[in-house]
Formats: C-alpha cells, structure tokens, sequence
C-alpha cells in the first residue's frame, strides 16, 4: 500500500508549486493538499496517512497548533515542518510535536528523500500500536540533578557555554535534542553535527536559554517505578561511551568517526528507556521472559514485543533527524559484523559500539547475562579478526580495564 503524503500551506503558489515538483512521486505516493489546518483535521478524520508536512505561519490555525493537535489525536502520524519562518519563537513553539524541520525553498530531491527516510522507518516497524507510541513520545526524560544544574547556569549572568556544554553532553536526552536541532534544516548546516557540544556552541547562549527555561525543551524524570532506575542507565550508556572511544581511538578512526562513536555509545540504550518508562508493563514482561529461558533481553523483546529496543532507539533517532550513522551504531549494538557481512575487514563506529557494549555487560555483575559463563570471553577472536582489528582478546581487555586509557 503507497503513503499517504498530507501538505498543509495557505499559499495557493506553495502548494501548485509542490504539486509540479512532487509529480514523479505520484506513482509512489498518495499524496493530498489542502491550505488550512482545520482542512487537514478533517481528512486526517477520514483518512489514513503517514506524513504530514505542514507550513508555519497560517491564519486562524499556524502550523504549532495543526501540530499539537494532529499529536494528540493521530499519534502516528509523521510530522515535518516545512517553513520559510526560522524565528526562535516559531523554533521554540515546534520544539515538541515536531520530528523534523524543512526550510523553505526546499529542494525537491531533499524532502523526497526526507518523507522517503521517515516513512521507511515506519514500515520497519510492523505493530501499529508500536508506531503510535513511538510517534506520540516527544521527549527522553533528563536526570532531575543534572537539569537543575543547568536551570542555574543559565540564570546566572556568568553563564559559560562551555560548562553548559559539559553538562548537556553528560546527559542522553539533552544530547538528542540539541544534535535534533542543530543538524534540522533550519540551520542550512553543510555537515552533520555529532558532538553535543559542538552543537550547544552552534545554538548559542541565547537560543538556549529561550528553549530550556521557556519552552521546556528538556523535561525532567519522575522516578515512576521502582524496578528501573533512569541514573544506571544513564550511566551505563557513559560506560559504553567511554569504552567505545577506547576501541575507535585504538583503531585509529577519523576524529569525526570517533565523536560519532561515542555519542552512538552513549545513546544505544535510548530504546530501552522508552520502554522502560512508557510501557513498564511490557518491559518487565521481556525482562522476567529472559530470566525464565536463560536468553539475552533483546530476544525476549522479539517475543513480546515484536521488535527491540535497538531498533527502537535507531528509529527514533532517525525519525527525529540526527545522522543516520549514529542511528545505524544504535541499530546494530548487538551485531558484530562477521566474514561475509557488510564492512567486513574494517572497523568502524558501529562495530566499536558493539564491541564496547559487550565488554561493559560481560564486566558487570547486574547487567551480565545469566546465559554467559563469565569463564568465557567477552568476544571470540575470530570476531575481532573478521572486523580487521587487534584480534586478541586480551588486548581489549587490557584495553577497557585501564582507567588511564581514554
């Protein structure tokens, strides 16, 4: 069945415009136009569709409160703005219901391949009610001490970009938002952005301040069940991070390839915290699964879920516009490319993700699989030796047990 593409803009000429310019895709896509949002409630009342993109400034009806409303009633649905108003009060207002911002004029071959991104994720994930908590989640809850941290620095008239920095790279959902809106259209960035920090300097103090002390860009946690604590996840995926760098550090990458390491480290878990937070219930349910067989958790996702928390994490990532190499290190932390898979013979992000993450489960005594003896080694040789790397595996041990390294 082809998507169904719903443009939302009160300009006649934007929207014949979108209509000469999409006329390829009309073999591929539904794709409807209507020039008020109250038009586009009304299809979306009758009508399945699977992206909405939608203009700005509107009367009556702007395209923050078309978005708000289309979150609350259609969940699904994917939301991407496509305006020529980049103000910090259009940016702050759309900061939550939308996944990813377009800047007008956009080029055809850009949001083709956008809508074609974001509905490919979609389809990945067969389960419509998976879908529609994954599309309905605005936010990755920020650690409560770390946020107060930051409300502070940035009221003080001495605030430093470089500690707001620090403390935004040390927390996984502020990390996620800011590379969100750093690496969107509205930027007209050349490159991806990867690094936190980098992307907290790109922002700047004013712009910052405007979005976490008005528009609530990061939200804090509420502990909601005893059974999950947000701080040890947090701090496993900083342990992961740490460990990742080690081993992209080691196989001398890129100073790109490792910040994209890193931060993959530090986000492969995000999956598993919505999860956790939004549906207790079934989580605890994979959790008590793997207990009782003796199988890895992500297994048991499969089994009553349908689909797991890596590639959770991988789509939310993409749905929300941050590079899809990060997304892809998330998607595949589990996997150790072998002889004959992709990127066979070279180590990259990705496989220092996984690598990385299994030395940190198989070294801690919470996280450890009741299904590995820890008799066995964290990773088999011929492993190490498929990925082109330093095939022993005392060497990484030796490598991620040094608390100097790194």
């Amino acid at each position: 069945m082809s998507s169904h593409i719903l443009f939302v803009d009160d300009e006649p000429n934007v929207l014949s415009g979108l209509r000469r310019m999409l006329r390829p895709q009309r073999n591929t896509w539904k794709m409807s136009f209507v020039d008020h949002g109250a038009k586009a409630l009304e299809l979306l009342e009758k009508e399945s569709v699977n992206v909405l993109v939608t203009d700005m400034r509107m009367p009556e009806m702007d395209g923050a409160e078309l978005l708000n409303e289309v979150a609350q009633r259609h969940p699904s649905v994917v939301r991407l703005v496509l305006s020529g108003q980049s103000d910090h009060e259009r940016v702050m207002r759309v900061v939550g219901p939308a996944h990813q911002f377009l800047s007008k004029p956009c080029h055809a071959d850009e949001l083709i391949a956008t809508i074609t991104r974001v509905q490919s994720l979609c389809d990945r994930l067969s389960s419509d009610s998976m879908q529609s908590l994954i599309s309905k989640f605005r936010h990755v809850p920020t650690l409560p001490d770390l946020y107060r941290q930051l409300v502070i620095e940035m009221q003080s008239d001495e605030a430093s970009l470089e500690r707001i920095g620090d403390l935004i790279a040390s927390d996984l959902a502020m990390s996620v938002k800011v590379l969100q809106l750093v690496n969107s259209s509205f930027f007209g960035l050349a490159t991806e952005v990867t690094c936190p920090k980098q992307a907290v300097s790109m922002l700047g103090l004013g712009l910052l301040r405007s979005l976490v002390l008005m528009a609530n860009l990061f939200v804090e946690y509420e502990d909601v069940s005893p059974d999950y604590s947000l701080t040890e996840a947090v701090d496993h995926g900083l342990a992961v991070a740490t460990a990742t760098r080690r081993v992209a550090v080691e196989a001398r990458l890129d100073p790109r390839d490792i910040e994209t390491a890193y931060v993959a480290g530090m986000m492969h878990h995000l999956g598993e915290i919505i999860l956790a937070i939004n549906l207790p219930e079934a989580y605890a349910e994979a959790k008590a699964l793997a207990e009782e067989k003796i199988i890895t958790t992500y297994e048991a996702e499969v089994e009553t879920l349908g689909v797991t928390h890596a590639e959770i994490g991988a789509y939310l990532l993409t749905l929300w516009g941050l590079p899809t190499s990060i997304g892809d290190a998330v998607a595949h932390h589990h996997e150790l490319p072998l002889e004959g898979d992709e990127g066979h013979g070279v180590l990259n992000a990705r496989s220092a993700v996984a690598i990385a993450d299994r030395w940190v489960h198989h070294h801690n005594e919470r996280l450890h699989p009741a299904s590995i003896s820890r008799e066995n080694a964290f990773i088999k040789e011929e492993q190490l030796r498929a990925l082109g790397a330093q095939p022993s595996v005392e060497h990484y041990e030796q490598l991620l047990s040094n608390p100097e390294v790194g």
